[in-house]
């Protein structure tokens, strides 16, 4: 299962991937996964597509959002802020609120793996699941996110070889857009390229019906990748859509926890 929103979500920008697709939000089936082992995974998952197979440009990129420094999750009633370097996108999800760092580059699984990015961060609606509570829907969530981001793709094609291994690097509360969140960081390696850093953030949404949300992050680990303080300055960023309330800059993700990039 995977964060998706509506009918659809996967990572891949082709148009033959977008019409073949069809599975729905932050799906979550059972109560999380231990914290220092990923799950077998399944046949019948549907991994997300963590590169794309066209070179997109910074103008494709951007949503019709106003301002190219906030994201906003409508559904969810909460918007992002836009790092430096990073465009907001709607050719890596189909469904899904997500950003990207600028520009794309080679995946390292070899040729035909498509085009990967060093950052992406996509928020969703999570789907398929009563669990309200946010620690529970984390840690149910990160093995997923691992497999989505950096495993297999929707073509069944690996572009960094697949997860070799990966291990829990840090986990707990932090507040977000006003409300109680709780997330699980895992630092993964894989078969080709410098692996990377996979965040799960959930927490309830505080529009609508107030679903639960999950935020996914996924950061390349080496010199190329984002910084992981950038992961907490984006936490931090988070606010309700149309006012203020975010987490002001106190309840930093990994505060006393976060591993050394590269670690």
């Amino acid at each position: 299962p995977a964060p998706r929103r509506g009918t659809t979500a996967v990572l891949v920008a082709a148009a033959v991937v977008v019409a073949a697709c069809a599975v729905g939000g932050v799906v979550l089936l059972g109560g999380g996964t231990p914290d220092d082992a990923r799950p077998p995974a399944s046949p019948s998952t549907s991994a997300s597509e963590a590169a794309v197979t066209a070179t997109p440009t910074p103008a494709e990129e951007q949503t019709r959002d106003p301002d190219p420094r906030v994201l906003t999750d409508d559904l969810n009633g909460i918007t992002l802020p836009v790092p430096e370097g990073w465009v907001k996108s709607d050719r890596l999800t189909v469904g899904d609120v997500a950003m990207v760092t600028d520009p794309s580059y080679d995946c390292p699984g070899g040729s035909g793996s498509g085009f990967c990015f060093h950052g992406r961060i996509i928020s969703a609606t999570v789907t398929g699941s009563d669990e309200t509570d946010p620690r529970a829907v984390a840690e149910a969530d990160i093995a997923d996110a691992v497999d989505d981001l950096y495993d297999r793709d929707v073509l069944d094609r690996r572009p960094y070889e697949g997860v070799t291994a990966e291990r829990k690097a840090a986990a707990g509360q932090v507040a977000v857009a006003g409300r109680a969140g709780y997330y699980v960081r895992w630092r993964v390696t894989t078969g080709a390229g410098e692996g990377g850093w996979v965040q799960s953030l959930a927490f309830r949404s505080s529009a609508g019906s107030e679903a639960m949300v999950v935020v996914r992050f996924a950061f390349d680990a080496g010199s190329e990748g984002p910084p992981l303080s950038l992961m907490d300055t984006v936490v931090k960023g988070i606010e309700p859509l149309g006012g203020s309330g975010g987490s002001g800059g106190s309840g930093g993700v990994g505060e006393g926890l976060t591993p050394a990039p590269g670690g």
